[in-house]
């Protein structure tokens, strides 16, 4: 297996130890391990079914191995439910865009601060005091993800009503509204066309440089995951083939023959 070390010697956010997950008998993972560095971007690449989306709800707390152990900032998370794992700073985005169509974009922003508010039901009917100062601090920070995302124009928009791309991104503001420390994309830039896909590539890259967030991002689009990678993980049926920066992974002959295809390199 193809191995490049992290050169800037940066700490591990989280590490995935022997992750074994299985479904009636088939295994989905297969003793899967590899570590996580601080702000870096890895791209998890792999053909349909190589276990991907399943590593991700490992991470999330959505799937749960039978062997192996998720550690994030040094805790074993393993037993923890997804909303614990959640108030750690772990969020994500979804394959299929799970959002609440019949809201507006900013309700649908809103609604991820709901586990980060504190006060009850009395002071917020009154709307003194603490639920007033807690309200405009959640506002505040979900401005910020609206400028981010350049979602001004349709944020009293209807969810429901538009277009995909669109939900998509604000699939990924939903995701960024706690702020968190370690960011799962799976597959965000599916379906969209090429400049929708130059959008969110864009918005990723900013994150990253402006946030510091930590990301691991399930994608396709190979020229896509080329360019915005700092190291990429290749899983083919449960099992880590490879693990490396681009360079090293875009010849690695394992790779080619599992996921780019033997008939690409011939013609190459």
């Amino acid at each position: 297996m193809a191995v490049q070390a992290n050169s800037a010697k940066k700490p591990v956010v989280t590490s995935l130890q022997n992750l074994t997950l299985s479904f009636g008998g088939v295994a989905v993972l297969d003793d899967v391990s590899i570590d996580i560095f601080d702000e870096e971007l890895l791209a998890l690449i792999g053909p349909n079914g190589a276990g991907k989306t399943s590593l991700i709800n490992c991470i999330s707390g959505f799937y749960h191995p039978q062997k192996g152990n998720v550690f994030f900032q040094g805790q074993n998370i393993s037993h923890l439910k997804p909303v614990q794992r959640f108030k750690l700073g772990i969020s994500r985005t979804f394959q299929n865009i799970e959002l609440y169509d019949g809201l507006t974009v900013l309700d649908n922003l809103m609604s991820a601060r709901h586990n980060m508010m504190s006060y009850g039901v009395i002071s917020a009917g009154l709307w003194f005091g603490k639920a007033r100062r807690e309200e405009i601090e959640h506002r505040e920070a979900i401005e910020d993800i609206i400028d981010l995302l350049e979602l001004e124009s349709i944020r009293k928009s209807v969810v429901g009503s538009l277009p995909y791309g669109l939900r998509k991104r604000v699939d990924l503001g939903r995701a960024l509204a706690s702020r968190p420390k370690f960011l799962l994309l799976d597959e965000p830039m599916a379906g969209m066309n090429s400049e929708e896909k130059e959008d969110m590539a864009r918005f990723i890259l900013d994150i990253k440089e402006l946030w510091k967030t930590t990301m691991v991002i399930i994608e396709h689009d190979m020229g896509v995951v080329m360019d915005i990678s700092d190291r990429i993980a290749v899983l083919d049926f449960g099992l880590m083939i490879a693990e490396g920066v681009p360079e090293v992974i875009k010849d690695d002959p394992n790779v080619i023959r599992a996921y780019l295809g033997l008939e690409e390199q011939e013609a190459k």
